[in-house]
């Protein structure tokens, strides 16, 4: 199993977007791919959060199929429902329609009673420019944290 609970993680994420608000979702899944997400594979890298007539759905992830599950297994890229309170829908809808935001999936893993969870952010964005200053003010900050121990 993986180191605390992390199942898959979203590193471009934080990297192309800057998120703004971060939800945790429950995830509907079939017994199958429970079993391949406790082997710790999972990919959520092409994935987003959409809001459709009857729910909130997690489209484009990518959990494949269990070996030992033969022919009950699952679809490896379906569409799968996340279960949010309808507030948080409401929330999340008003942002996306109104305010360009979009919503991505930025971490999968299992919580302390062992039920998968979807840690969604909802996002704005970022240009190629504003990339280039993120990066270049993490490794600003980065030297500075290095020269401040170096001082002592």
């Amino acid at each position: 199993m993986p180191a605390n609970n992390q199942i898959a993680v979203n590193r471009q994420a934080r990297r192309n977007y800057e998120i703004e608000d971060t939800l945790e979702a429950g995830i509907v899944l079939q017994g199958s791919e429970v079993k391949s997400l406790r082997l710790g594979k999972a990919n959520i890298a092409e994935a987003y959060a959409s809001i459709e007539d009857d729910g909130f759905y997690l489209i484009n992830s990518d959990i494949p199929i269990y070996p030992a599950a033969n022919r009950f297994n699952h679809e490896p890229k379906r569409k799968r429902k996340l279960l949010v309170h309808a507030k948080q829908i409401a929330k999340i809808s008003q942002a996306i329609d109104r305010e360009g935001r979009t919503a991505i999936p930025l971490k999968l893993y299992f919580n302390d009673r062992g039920i998968a969870k979807l840690e969604i952010g909802i996002a704005k964005g970022r240009k190629t420019v504003d990339k280039r200053h993120a990066v270049k003010e993490r490794d600003w900050n980065r030297d500075k944290q290095r020269l401040l121990k170096e001082k002592g």
